[in-house]
């Protein structure tokens, strides 16, 4: 495996990035759902119009894992990522639809060295996953800890 490219270093405070592309299938959002999340409107475009959604929309966990797809193929996997502590805050904003084609802006919200472990740092991050270049439909923010270039 590649030495990583990306280390806690390189990710300062107020730095904005934008990558990936995923277009969403409606057999997609039905198999998602059929496996994790079978609520009727996953599942069921009557059901889904019916609905406060409005329509056919992907589960939640659904987008949070193409972010996650997005954050590992636009970042992640070229990073000195040592995993995350957890999720802070995660929100629905709009329905994922089927047809939309949903990218990340990345924002860097602090940076801080470990105290107990000098080889680590803790990068806060915003994510922002975006439908047609245009509206947010989710938000997450959380800690990602990163291995330090001194110390590699």
């Amino acid at each position: 495996m590649a030495e990583p490219r990306l280390h806690f270093e390189d990710f300062i405070p107020g730095e904005v990035a934008t990558y990936g592309a995923h277009t969403v299938t409606k057999d997609e959002i039905i198999a998602f759902a059929r496996e994790f999340d079978p609520q009727p409107f996953h599942l069921d475009e009557e059901a889904g119009r019916a609905s406060i959604l409005g329509g056919l929309a992907a589960s939640g966990w659904h987008a949070c894992a193409i972010l996650m797809r997005l954050n590992c193929d636009g970042f992640l996997l070229d990073a000195a990522s040592m995993g995350a502590p957890g999720i802070d805050e995660v929100k629905w904003l709009r329905p994922v639809r089927p047809g939309m084609t949903l990218s990340v802006r990345r924002h860097v919200l602090e940076a801080r060295a470990s105290r107990s472990r000098p080889g680590m740092g803790l990068v806060r991050f915003r994510f922002e996953l975006v439908a047609d270049g245009e509206a947010v439909v989710l938000t997450q923010e959380g800690t990602i800890m990163l291995g330090r270039r001194e110390a590699a």
